[in-house]
């Protein structure tokens, strides 16, 4: 009989996911194992959370252990592959009282940008909250939110214009 070794399988969260209880309900046996900053990675909201690539910018991130089960609830959850992508990069996991380690891990960035859209008040609090009890820097959450909203101002304004 073959020994099949089980490869662990990580799970880079930066929108939603940061919610444990949301997390728990779609995944049950996901665990969190330790946080990420993901280097070169701009958040951005488009109605709800994707990352793109900024060499300027980063984005603080929850890194999950998932089962390959978690991972088809996770892919049903956004969408995949219709309206998020699944991108694989290369991480700096940190561990409470462990050294960092580079990892693999999986992520999902929307497929189609459709432009800045802020999103729902309900929304914004899940990460907001998620962000404070995992300690992210606020201001990168409220710049993405900033961000939106000129864009979104801009464009309102652009659109009176040609009336």
């Amino acid at each position: 009989m073959k020994n099949k070794m089980k490869r662990k399988k990580y799970y880079i969260a930066y929108g939603n996911s940061l919610s444990v209880g949301q997390m728990m309900q779609r995944c049950p046996g996901a665990q969190i194992v330790g946080q990420a900053v993901l280097v070169g990675w701009e958040l951005l909201f488009r109605g709800c959370a994707t990352i793109a690539p900024n060499p300027k910018k980063n984005t603080p991130a929850l890194v999950w252990k998932i089962s390959e089960r978690d991972e088809r609830c996770l892919d049903a959850y956004e969408g995949f592959p219709h309206n998020f992508r699944k991108e694989y990069l290369s991480i700096e996991l940190l561990r409470e009282g462990a050294e960092p380690e580079i990892v693999t891990a999986m992520t999902y960035i929307m497929e189609k940008d459709f432009g800045c859209c802020a999103p729902s008040p309900y929304y914004y609090k899940i990460l907001k909250d998620g962000y404070k009890a995992f300690h992210f820097p606020m201001h990168i959450l409220e710049d993405a939110l900033k961000k939106c909203r000129s864009g979104e101002a801009g464009r309102q304004m652009s659109k009176e214009g040609q009336r």
